[in-house]
């Protein structure tokens, strides 16, 4: 019984021996091997101190004999290892980060105080006013009408006048010259000659008036009438009959200018289309760069609010400092974003200002434009049929080549004419008057033989026959005296100058000439070759408007085309826009609780950012789009209620 218990007791003993030295060696660090290579120069390593034994464990001395027991001596207690106080945490200080201000957006060259509200109306009606290129199309207009009226000039009747002064002495050598003792007879003359001439437009005939008066003084002896006046009424014309009777190079040039000026109306409606369409796209971006402008700021005031939840989470202990770096990378980003809508919004307002303005001395170049229009969302499907033959209608593009076919046709008509033959009747009717002062009138005694004996042969004779009388004693020879009878001049042609006018008018006296003047060419190559040319160039023209047909048609296709595009492209972006606005406010409610992170945070905000800038952007597209298919099938002014007065053409 007592060695059972005394076993029992070994048993216990050795048992609580055990687990002691189990639970001192888990405590004991196990010494690390030292490699020799890293101890310094001359060091040895330390050796490693035996094993002992650990406390409690029973020991058999040396001494003892085999076979007999050693009770242990009594040994202290185990104690377990003392456990540190725990410390408190150690956090750095973070000083708070102010909220960065709102960058500055003021332009420059814009005053803030000068805002100017716009409307597209008036824009269209600006730049209709101002704009330099269609005032030189406008020009081109003005020019071309100037144009016909100088050719018009060509059937301006003219009136000329001559008056002369003609003195002219003369040596005679007939006694029926008139001449005097001197040998010479002297004539004066003054001459009053008006005439009237025109050429006229049908028939391609010429005619002139003549009026021709004069009045002469002469000291010959056989004129009748000293002074006396003559005058001259003729008509004359010349009447082309085959060759220029239709058209001639004057109406020829008068009829294509004609079309020149239709031409240059059809220019003016093209260009102020262009610029109308200009305007409006100009418009709408501007509208677009404030809009995004504004976005991109509310999206900047976001990201500032963003940065003071995380400085006041920061504070508190709830989040890391690393949050603050993603929030100020975040409010740069948009703020980058910022400074490009404001240049953009300086682009897009340049842009309308220099298609509105004068000049660049206008005021308005330093005002803030506000557009009051907003995009216009009529999301009714293109009638692309409707489109097309309104295109084919109303396309400046396709009159024009209309007109250069007139152009063609008349030149056509002009050469082939000039290849026939010159034909053209001439003629004159002429009635004259004259009246003056009779230079001699009733009867008139002299002797039968007088003048001078060394010059006149009677008078010599008489002088001889004398001379015997007187040397024979005779009786001199009586010389008779005649009585000689004055030329009889017709009553009506004596008197001034009102009885010249009065004989004129009687047509007693007139003069009636006709004739054909024919020319005939025997090649005419000229005229030929300008003919063969017109024909080729109406199989160009023809070809020409084949392609003109063409891209209108693809004109007017993309342009439809793109209006369906834009308005797919509003109603996806505003889905879009939808969307990302819950996307957003779900993943706040996510992180309010502390199931999101501020990566995520921001990433939902630009997403929604974007996505507003899109549907900003569709919406312009859309606008935008709608102003080009009006360009495209023609219908720009009628839409936008502008009124091109048509130039006149006579």
């Amino acid at each position: 019984m007592i060695h059972s218990i005394r076993l029992a007791t070994r048993a216990s003993v050795l048992a609580l021996l055990l687990l002691t030295t189990i639970a001192v060696a888990a405590q004991t660090p196990t010494p690390k091997p030292v490699n020799p290579a890293t101890q310094p120069p001359g060091g040895e390593p330390s050796p490693t101190p035996p094993a002992t034994a650990p406390p409690g464990t029973q020991t058999q001395p040396p001494t003892a004999p085999p076979g007999v027991n050693v009770l242990p001596s009594p040994q202290p207690a185990p104690t377990e290892p003392a456990t540190p106080e725990p410390r408190e945490p150690n956090f750095p200080n973070v000083q708070a980060q102010p909220i960065p201000p709102l960058p500055d957006l003021t332009r420059i060259g814009i005053v803030s105080s000068n805002i100017m509200t716009l409307s597209l109306n008036d824009a269209i009606r600006k730049a209709l006013q101002n704009n330099n290129d269609i005032e030189v199309a406008r020009d081109d207009v003005r020019i071309a009408e100037y144009g016909l009226q100088s050719l018009y000039g060509f059937y301006d009747p003219v009136f000329s006048v001559t008056p002369t002064y003609d003195k002219r002495i003369n040596p005679v050598t007939s006694i029926f010259a008139g001449g005097t003792a001197s040998g010479t007879v002297s004539t004066t003359t003054y001459s009053l000659s008006p005439t009237l001439s025109r050429n006229f437009g049908v028939g391609g005939g010429s005619y002139t008036v003549g009026f021709a008066n004069s009045k002469t003084v002469t000291s010959a002896t056989s004129s009748t009438l000293n002074p006396f006046y003559s005058s001259n009424l003729s008509l004359s014309f010349n009447q082309p009959l085959w060759r220029n009777r239709s058209i001639d190079a004057t109406r020829h040039s008068i009829r294509i200018q004609k079309k020149f000026i239709e031409q240059s109306d059809s220019d003016f409606r093209a260009r102020t289309i262009a610029i109308i369409s200009q305007v409006q796209a100009a418009y709408w971006n501007l509208v677009f760069a404030l809009r995004n402008q504004q976005n991109q700021l509310e999206s900047l005031n976001v990201s500032r609010q963003n940065m003071r939840i995380i400085e006041a989470q920061i504070e508190a202990g709830a989040k890391a400092p690393l949050d603050r770096a993603q929030v100020q990378t975040d409010i740069a980003t948009r703020e980058t974003n910022l400074f490009i809508a404001t240049q953009n919004v300086s682009v897009a307002e340049n842009t309308l200002k220099q298609l509105m303005l004068h000049d660049p001395a206008a005021p308005e170049w330093t005002a803030q434009l506000t557009p009051t229009d907003t995009p216009v969302l009529d999301l009714s499907a293109v009638n692309l049929q409707l489109a097309l033959d309104e295109a084919h209608k109303n396309r400046p593009e396709i009159r024009r080549l209309n007109l250069q076919k007139e152009i063609n046709g008349l030149d056509i008509q002009y050469f082939d004419n000039q290849t026939k033959p010159q034909v053209n009747l001439t003629g004159t009717v002429a009635t004259t008057g004259l009246a003056g002062t009779p230079t001699g009138l009733g009867s008139t005694t002299a002797p039968l033989i007088s003048g001078n004996p060394n010059t006149v042969p009677n008078a010599f004779l008489l002088n001889q026959i004398q001379n015997i009388q007187t040397l024979a004693g005779f009786p001199l020879a009586v010389v008779p005296t005649v009585t000689t009878t004055g030329v009889t001049v017709i009553p009506k042609y004596v008197g001034g100058y009102g009885q010249d006018i009065s004989n004129l008018f009687d047509f007693q006296t007139r003069n009636v000439t006709v004739g054909v003047a024919i020319s005939i060419p025997f090649k005419n190559r000229t005229a030929e070759a300008n003919l063969a040319t017109a024909r080729i160039q109406r199989e160009q023209l023809e070809a020409s408007f084949r392609s003109q047909d063409q891209a209108i048609e693809m004109d007017v296709r993309n342009a439809a085309q793109a209006v369906d595009t834009a308005r797919r492209r509003v109603i996806a972006s505003k889905a879009a826009r939808e969307s990302a606005e819950q996307q957003l406010a779900g993943e706040e409610k996510l992180y309010e609780v502390g199931r999101s992170t501020t990566f995520l945070l921001l990433e939902r905000q630009n997403s929604l950012t974007a996505a507003r800038t899109d549907e900003l952007q569709a919406q312009t597209d859309y606008n935008k789009a709608l102003a080009d298919l009006q360009r495209a099938t023609g219908s720009t002014l009628r839409v936008n209620n502008v009124d091109v007065q048509t130039p006149t053409t006579k």
